[in-house]
């Protein structure tokens, strides 16, 4: 169960574009995984399938329809941060081996309660969370090992590799999941998924990460560790406007996902089949639009990419809102496809090109939370508007949301971190200390006194609240700025930070980006200099 989402794919900060889309299959590890993690996808597809068409055998109200698309993405949005942490700071490859034995023992219960005939609509929302909570806790995990099977030259074409992977899987799982629910009984479909999760299992165990010199330092503590993720991300305004871009745009777009069912059965009168056909569809079309996306990129910039996706998106809810015949629904499926596509692709770029490689696991992990927080929300708004409204109402107000926010999100700009090199620069020299400290001793007090000419005050003090956000993001819980008032041209600026230990992780967490930003605050500086001193708080020793 491994990479589901187009979220899974990885880029470099500052990648270089290669021209053969099957650039990354010549690297043996990332063909095994990628081929190992297709299969189990397919699985995956199947079996999700399948939960929403047997829940409307067990209840068919639209919220509680709707409440699996709920289960399904709601522990995203609780474990993934959390996961993200646990991935900067632990090994991979193990997590990922612990993770997918769990989820396969889970899916195998599952499947066995299908096939008994002993599941209700309750039990089949805790085991869809469940598996989901296990694709959850792996996820940010997978996309963090994707620059460690491929070089930097083809991370950009390990973009549309996985996320082509994804929708391939899309296309075949639902249509088959609905053909062996129609040959062999509903439990099919769930048998298939649980015993599609060894084939990642294998491709892990056999796969050995390469070494690498790794950080000096010894690992976050986990709530240390999603702490520094949540300054980092509240202090990247690259960052921030892809989060907000995301939120905007499923918040809508979660109305088809979590509806279809109801409008396949209830709208056009078809059976599972035509559902699976109906998701295939919308898997087949994105595969499309994974090829065409790096050529709409490049002639239409990510944020008229993103337009163009929103708007297809809305056009594609309104058909589904219309759709009483099968080709409607299939107009609808393929245009919903490749517009989903688009802007997750779009939407995932930005995020990746915010993130240095320290951060990485945990800023997908917080982006991959915002995003299916609003799937969830979204989902069950969509379903009680259902409940009330009807079907077609409920899709044609979401479709007129989707389209509306457009305009009002166009101030968030996507992928503006892309031509910054977020590469580690280790230019901050280790401090000299004298006598032993204890490394967890803090707080600390990191001060740099700046002499400037006085002229120049404003520009300077603008250079320096950028080298502000970077101090933040990279672990000061405070930053100020202090004049002298005796001496015109003197500043001060101070920042703090937990522990000496985390002062010194701050020293390995700064890029070269980075250092761009401090050169320009520090070219106004007056001869030599800045200076910068190091304070540790000072607490009287205990006696006994």
């Amino acid at each position: 169960m491994a990479i589901r989402q187009q979220t899974g794919a990885q880029m470099a900060s500052n990648p270089r574009h290669t021209k053969s889309p099957g650039s990354p299959f010549r690297h043996k590890t990332f063909a095994v995984i990628w081929t190992a993690t297709v299969v189990s996808n397919v699985g995956w597809w199947m079996y999700t399938a399948a939960s929403g068409w047997l829940m409307i055998s067990l209840n068919s109200a639209p919220l509680v329809v709707s409440l699996v698309q709920v289960a399904n993405s709601l522990p995203m949005f609780l474990f993934a941060i959390p996961a993200g942490a646990l991935t900067d700071i632990v090994d991979k490859r193990k997590f990922l081996i612990a993770g997918e034995i769990s989820i396969a023992v889970i899916a195998t219960v599952f499947a066995a309660l299908v096939w008994l005939h002993l599941v209700t609509p309750i039990s089949l929302l805790v085991f869809a969370f469940l598996v989901a909570a296990g694709d959850a806790l792996t996820s940010p995990a997978y996309q963090a090992i994707v620059p460690l099977l491929v070089p930097n030259s083809d991370l950009p074409r390990a973009v549309v590799a996985n996320s082509a992977g994804v929708n391939v899987s899309r296309a075949v799982g639902p249509a088959l999941g609905g053909a062996l629910l129609g040959a062999f009984g509903i439990a099919a479909p769930f048998w298939i998924n649980a015993v599609s999760n060894f084939g990642s299992i294998g491709a892990l165990v056999w796969w050995r990460e390469p070494e690498h010199s790794g950080a000096r330092l010894p690992p976050e503590h986990l709530l240390s560790a999603i702490r520094a993720g949540f300054r980092y991300a509240r202090y990247n305004a690259s960052l921030i406007a892809t989060l907000i871009r995301a939120a905007g745009f499923l918040l809508f777009a979660s109305a088809y996902w979590a509806l279809l069912p109801l409008v396949v059965r209830n709208q056009i009168g078809g059976g599972p089949m035509l559902y699976g056909i109906v998701l295939g569809a919308i898997g087949a079309s994105a595969v499309g639009g994974a090829f065409l996306l790096p050529w709409l990129n490049d002639r239409l910039g990510p944020d008229r990419v993103a337009a163009a996706g929103t708007l297809g998106t809305a056009a594609a809810t309104a058909l589904f809102g219309l759709a009483h015949d099968d080709l409607t629904a299939l107009a609808a499926s393929l245009l919903a496809g490749v517009s989903w596509m688009t802007m997750l692709s779009v939407l995932t770029i930005s995020a990746q090109y915010a993130l240095p490689e320290w951060v990485r696991g945990r800023g997908l992990a917080i982006y991959v939370t915002v995003m299916f927080g609003a799937l969830s929300l979204g989902s069950a708004i969509w379903g009680q508007v259902a409940t009330v409204l009807g079907l077609g109402p409920a899709l044609f107000i979401a479709a007129a949301g989707c389209a509306i926010g457009i305009p009002l999100l166009r101030r968030w700009k996507l992928q503006t971190a892309k031509g910054l090199d977020l590469s580690p620069s280790v230019h901050w020299p280790l401090p000299v200390m004298t006598g032993d400290f204890d490394a967890h001793r803090g707080p600390v007090m990191v001060m740099v006194t700046y002499e400037i000419d006085p002229g120049n005050r404003e520009q300077f003090l603008e250079a320096l609240e950028q080298v502000g956000r970077e101090r933040r993001r990279d672990g000061a819980y405070e930053w100020r700025v202090f004049e002298d008032p005796n001496k015109k041209g003197c500043f001060v600026e101070t920042f703090l930070s937990d522990s000496w230990l985390d002062h010194l992780r701050q020293h390995e967490r700064v890029t070269k980006a980075d250092l761009a930003q401090e050169d320009a605050a520090r070219k106004f500086q007056i001869g030599e200099g800045p200076a910068t001193t190091h304070f540790i708080a000072a607490r009287p020793r205990q006696r006994s």
